[in-house]
Order: C-alpha cells, then structure tokens, then sequence
C-alpha cells in the first residue's frame, strides 16, 4: 500500500498547488491513500466545512491536524459529523472529535490514522504516548497498518516518539514546524520516520506568514496581526509503501513540488 501524506496545508496559496499537483502525485506514485494535515488550510489559522469538502473533492481520504484546529470556532461542532477529520487525540476527555479513524482504502484494505500533539513547548495535554498505547490496545485484529501524525515544535520529542513506536505503526510523521526535515528513514522495527513533513504554503514567507510582518514582529517585539503569504507556493509531504500485511514500511520518501 502507498501512502500519500501531506504537510501542513497553509492557506490559499496550500490549497492551489496541493489541487494542481495531487492528481500528478497520485499517478505517478500508484497512491492508494492520501492523508493531509488541514490545521492551516483556512487563511492560516484553522478550517471549515467548505474547506474539508474542497479536500475531498481532491480525492483526500483524511484530514488530520494539530492545536490550530480550534482557530475557527465555528468549525469546532463539526468535529463529532466529519469521521475523516481527526484532531490530536490526547485532549481531555469529552473534548470535541476524535484523534483515532479507522478507514477503507481503496484496495480494500484498512488502515488506522492516529493524530497526537506534543506537550514541549505546546499545550499541557494528555501523555502522547501513553495515548498511543490505548489506540494501539483498541485496534481490531484486521488492522496491521497504523499512520501517525505526531504535531510537535521539539524535534527530541518527535524522534523519542517515532522509537517508542517503532515495530508498531507503519509510520511516525511530524509536523507543526512547516519546515522540511532530511531525515526520512526506516527504522529497526520497520517504522517509517520523518521528523517534519514541511508545509505546502508559500516559500516566500516566515513558516507561511508573510515575510514583512513576520521580521517586523521579530525586530519591534510589539503585536502583530499575521497575514498568510501567497507568493511562491511549495507542496511538501512524504510518501510511504507499506506491506499490506505486515504493517511494515517498505520504503519512505520526501516529496516536494514547487510551483511552475
């Protein structure tokens, strides 16, 4: 099975060249499934039902994310209707959504998609990995393939994460950093492992926002109101084979387009 996942979408000019270069991506890589981080798709800071509906349409299996998935509070009672968006699955209980689905590719087989968040320098949330565990406890039998999103700012967080995991999900992927790591490998258990997918944004910003205002921030360290940046857009992501029924990862791969 190959896996598509794809970096934290950033706003209009993310959506463009993810619905440009995803029909492309899915042809030249027999893709079976496809999975994308949406936390940023609406102007930067959140999502919608429109939005969710327009990565459908693009043929996007599941829509996972991160701590900016509360940005649009109108969006929030749409978490408990829309099975194929997940949010980290280690907020306290009773909180809208779920961190856990569990989906029919189409090949026919099934495959888990977990979404955690991080708690270095982040929100004090659940243990990610003890929330890992009691997904893993609660899968069927029929399920061997397991994808995690893992969105976390400290890379040690990750990485520990991807370790403690290894043998039993096919593939740990970080994001939240909107920075592409060179670090996709497999490890000893057969997990796939990448640190940060990177974002499918604008690549003439600061992490998405526009450059100007972000340096201005930086230098005056007064407020600022963030505007999502639109020029140069670039697609990241990662590309994952897994057997079928092993759950292990065969091969793992970055992927980046830029824009014509």
């Amino acid at each position: 099975m190959k896996i598509l996942f794809i970096g934290d979408v950033v706003g209009r000019a993310g959506r463009q060249i993810l619905s440009r270069n995803i029909d492309r991506l899915v042809g030249d890589h027999d893709v079976d499934f496809i999975i994308v981080n949406g936390e940023n798709a609406a102007g930067g800071f959140g999502l919608t039902d429109e939005i969710v509906r327009e990565f459908r349409k693009l043929g996007v299996h599941v829509i996972t994310s991160g701590n900016h998935i509360w940005d649009k509070k109108d969006f929030i009672p749409s978490l408990d209707r829309h099975e194929d968006v997940l949010r980290p699955g280690n907020y306290p209980a009773g909180t809208p959504g779920r961190g856990l689905g569990i989906y029919e590719t189409n090949i026919g087989t099934k495959i888990a998609v977990i979404n955690l968040e991080g708690r270095v320098f982040m929100n004090s949330l659940d243990c990610p990995f003890r929330t890992a565990d009691a997904y893993l406890e609660s899968l069927p039998d029929d399920v061997s393939v397991v994808f995690v999103d893992f969105h976390a700012e400290a890379s040690s967080e990750k990485m520990a994460l991807g370790h403690y995991l290894d043998g039993r999900v096919s593939m740990v992927v970080g994001t939240h950093t909107h920075v592409p790591t060179a670090d996709e490998h497999i490890l000893p258990g057969g997990t796939a492992y990448q640190t940060d997918a990177g974002m499918t944004g604008s690549r003439d910003s600061v992490i998405g926002i526009r450059k100007e205002i972000a340096v201005e921030k930086f230098v005056s360290q007064m407020p600022a109101r963030f505007e999502v940046a639109k020029k140069d857009p670039m697609l990241c992501g990662v590309l994952v084979d897994v057997d079928d029924v092993t759950g292990k990862a065969r091969s793992v791969e970055r992927v980046m387009e830029l824009a014509d």
